[in-house]
């Protein structure tokens, strides 16, 4: 297979993880007699630095001409005074919506040979955990108006309006339907309907629409507060979870930590067709950018990811989840997993062993 796909490095780490990740796909490539031509595009920061625009029309046309495409990670201090519409993050925002990108599905799985690394109680994350959380991506307050001004009494404010429609809702219900009927058939759906009309336009929808489309699917729903607070007290209970933009936010990085670190969990977003974007759901973290020691796990997974969810190549999906637990069962860690006893690699080294795995 010839697939050609869009990389863009993006700020900090973005550049270390990327590479690393590509050299496993190399390394799938070489065994699996496929052909990967990699484009580096411009986007967040360093994008702002070159063309003064956080994502140029550059970066947009080489994606859509893609046929997917591999993100790192953007932002970082040197970017943090700027005004909301030339931050790097407008960059990734932008970037979904080109694409038209609307689902952002995080999986939060314990590896098996990490669980001392989980934050919580050995019984409660015994049973193993995985959790699915799939976040509406292009709606809601991140892309709702904004206002900023002086109200009449001459005091400074500041909104973002909350805003969601009935097909947005319930097109990113669809795909959290889709995915609990291959699992366990029960989606919970996250909101706020005791406080906000949006979370009860929310709830109303995706009731209606289950019940519709998908009369097995069980849908439980549970308030944004009590959902926070169950992530860390019994994680083992949720699998798949829907949930709205700035909600899914929050929740994926809780569920990232309960799990061990963010530094292992990768994401896709997607929409109504094969291309999609795929990223580590970690930070450009700029304190430890050109040290190699960041993780390259998370964004080796997500580019396993583009190979199953993108290019349908299952096979290869799993011979680099196999290379990777192999990697962890052999004591492997970087310094974010890293426990006493284990042996300490950096970002390459890590990378090499998982490719050799494959």
């Amino acid at each position: 297979m010839n697939c050609k796909i869009a990389v863009l490095d993006g700020d900090g780490i973005g550049p270390e993880i990327c590479a690393e990740a590509i050299k496993v796909l190399n390394a799938v490539a070489k065994k699996y007699g496929h052909n990967f031509e990699f484009a580096h595009y411009d986007i967040g920061g360093c994008a702002i630095d070159k063309y003064d625009c956080p994502l140029p029309q550059h970066t947009i046309d080489g994606c859509l001409s893609s046929d997917s495409v591999l993100l790192g990670a953007v932002g970082g201090y040197k970017w943090d005074n700027l005004s909301g519409d030339k931050r790097p993050e407008k960059g990734l925002l932008g970037i979904r919506k080109a694409m038209g990108l609307y689902s952002n599905i995080r999986p939060a799985k314990l590896w098996e040979s990490l669980a001392d690394a989980s934050p919580l109680k050995s019984e409660l994350v015994k049973n193993g955990v995985e959790i699915i959380i799939v976040r509406e991506l292009t709606g809601g307050i991140y892309f709702g108006k904004r206002e900023r001004g002086t109200d009449k009494n001459g005091v400074e404010f500041a909104s973002d309006e909350e805003r969601y429609t009935v097909p947005e809702i319930e097109r990113i219900m669809k795909i959290a339907c889709e995915l609990a009927s291959k699992r366990n058939k029960r989606v919970v759906s996250v909101d706020k309907a005791n406080v906000l009309e949006s979370s009860r336009l929310w709830r109303r929808t995706v009731h209606e629409y289950a019940m519709k489309n998908y009369p097995d699917i069980t849908v439980e729903d549970v308030l944004v507060d009590n959902m926070a607070m169950q992530i860390v007290k019994n994680p083992a209970q949720f699998d798949v979870v829907v949930t709205s933009n700035i909600f899914g936010d929050i929740l994926s990085d809780e569920a990232a930590q309960v799990t061990g670190s963010i530094g292992m969990l990768a994401s896709s977003s997607l929409g109504d067709t094969k291309r999609g974007l795929y990223e580590p759901i970690h930070g450009s973290a700029p304190d430890i950018a050109g040290k190699d020691i960041c993780n390259p796990i998370a964004t080796i997974l997500a580019a396993a990811m583009m190979l199953r969810d993108s290019f349908a190549l299952t096979k290869e999906y799993s011979a680099i989840e196999n290379a990777v637990k192999k990697a962890l069962d052999d004591g492997y860690r970087t310094a974010d997993i890293y426990t006493d006893g284990m042996k300490k690699v950096g970002c390459k080294k890590m990378a090499e062993i998982i490719s050799e795995n494959i």
